[in-house]
């Protein structure tokens, strides 16, 4: 609990993946991905109740393993391929009332810490905000991307007026990490950003997630290289 109001912490982690198959089951480091997020929340010193959202009874008995709870099962309509986070948190919310926050957490982000998940529940709560989403910045600027004409010739997807990379405005992306909600805002807005959304900066190199084989394997290295 944090200024007197109740938060609850979601993992989400559907059975099917396409891109690495049982990709929240996959060891890494000496456990199955998803224990990565899970240790990581059973640490906060904010969250009240940390569950797991889950069509896959195999991940459920290892988030149990972990200390996770696993009040209900996802129904499979919630874990086609086509399902949005947004359906999935009102899903909790409808089985789970009487929170005054939600935090979604998703297992692809390994390498968010405590530290974050605490740092963008306060960001949120301390600045009055609806919501907060965690982010990184980005290492090729907007302001130098460009899309293809017909004819070939390049077109700027943004005004630049920049002619030096120092004078470039800071630039930020969604990392994917950490999602903190008023859970009635949510209900309304159905998803995390709109109106007095603010952001919580990460690091880039805590921001890694987990999509693809080779997503994986940069993983695995940066464990390797920190021993």
């Amino acid at each position: 609990m944090y200024q007197g109001k109740r938060i609850l912490g979601l993992i989400t982690a559907r059975g099917g993946s396409k891109g690495i198959p049982r990709k929240n089951l996959v060891h890494v480091g000496g456990k199955p991905l998803i224990g990565w997020t899970i240790e990581a929340a059973r640490n906060s010193e904010l969250l009240d109740r940390i569950v797991l959202s889950t069509d896959d009874e195999e991940i459920a008995a290892v988030a149990h393993d972990f200390g996770c709870e696993v009040p209900f099962m996802r129904s499979p309509e919630l874990a086609a391929d086509a399902s949005g986070s947004t359906e999935v948190v009102l899903d909790c919310l409808q089985r789970l009332p009487g929170y005054d926050y939600l935090v979604l957490l998703q297992p692809t982000s390994p390498l968010r810490v405590v530290a974050d998940i605490d740092g963008a529940i306060r960001a949120c709560l301390d600045g009055q905000a609806p919501a907060c989403v965690s982010v990184c910045d980005v290492e090729e600027s907007p302001f130098w991307m460009y899309t293809l004409e017909p004819n070939g010739s390049l077109k700027s997807i943004l005004a630049n007026h920049y002619t030096r990379r120092q004078e470039l405005p800071p630039v930020y992306v969604l990392n994917g990490a950490v999602y903190v909600v008023d859970t009635h805002w949510f209900a309304t807005n159905r998803g995390f950003l709109g109106e007095g959304t603010v952001a919580y900066v990460m690091p880039r190199n805590r921001s890694l997630d987990i999509d693809t084989p080779a997503d994986l394997q940069i993983f695995r290295q940066l464990l390797d290289a920190n021993g």
